[in-house]
């Protein structure tokens, strides 16, 4: 297990769970809008530039001077109030580095100008540790689909599917979403048989999934989660 939050050699071929969170602990996003621009950003630096299309907002629209289709996978995220989570496979050298200063700096320079306000937006530098075992990948990755539990636990609403959750790629995970610029393809073989993955592996994925405890995964995941 790694030291926490320490790792900042990125390591070609290697797997990182890079997060963060507002400075004091506040809010990064504070609408639907912001949400998305998130997203777009995410899509935009992801998607092989000959497979995008017009972007229905064109206000918001940025020109993308790099790009990181097969430089960087995208196997899982999550976007919370405060803060976010992605899981990234770097294919290259420095890809991470390169890939979170595009996506940080495009989100906080929109986000500035849209609520009127000036500043750095997230906690320090951002957050990144190793993922050297897939036992610690597969549960990491649940840690990250079942965030949301957290918003719906505050609220009266009971048990909620997590496919309802916009902000997160646990739909592409059981197959009622396709973003083509996330990749389940690799977290999801560990379920699936030699014939490849199926709607029972996806099945397989949403059980193991539904039976989140997070004190359990907290104590197993140690140094790769984000600190309370």
């Amino acid at each position: 297990m790694p030291a926490k939050n320490t790792i900042k050699q990125y390591s070609e071929d290697g797997i990182f769970h890079v997060y963060n969170r507002g400075i004091n602990k506040g809010n990064i996003f504070l609408d639907e809008l912001d949400y998305k621009m998130f997203l777009h950003f995410l899509k935009l630096y992801l998607t092989d530039p000959t497979l995008l299309g017009s972007d229905p907002n064109k206000a918001q629209s940025r020109v993308v001077r790099k790009n990181f289709d097969g430089v960087i996978d995208l196997l899982c995220y999550c976007l919370m109030p405060n803060h976010f989570h992605l899981v990234l496979k770097q294919n290259t050298a420095n890809g991470i580095t390169e890939f979170m200063r595009c996506i940080i700096t495009n989100y906080v320079m929109y986000f500035n100008k849209q609520h009127d306000r000036m500043g750095p937006l997230f906690q320090g530098k951002l957050k990144a540790v190793l993922v050297d075992e897939d036992s610690y990948l597969i549960h990491l990755s649940k840690y990250v689909h079942a965030n949301p539990t957290k918003l719906f636990a505050k609220t009266d609403l009971g048990d909620v599917n997590l496919a309802d959750y916009d902000y997160s790629s646990y739909a592409e995970y059981i197959g009622i979403r396709n973003a083509k610029w996330v990749k389940p393809q690799f977290i999801l073989s560990v379920f699936a048989n030699s014939d490849g993955i199926g709607q029972k592996d996806m099945a397989r994925y949403k059980e193991f999934v539904k039976h989140y405890q997070e004190e359990k995964e907290k104590l197993f995941l140690g140094n790769l989660i984000l600190e309370d």
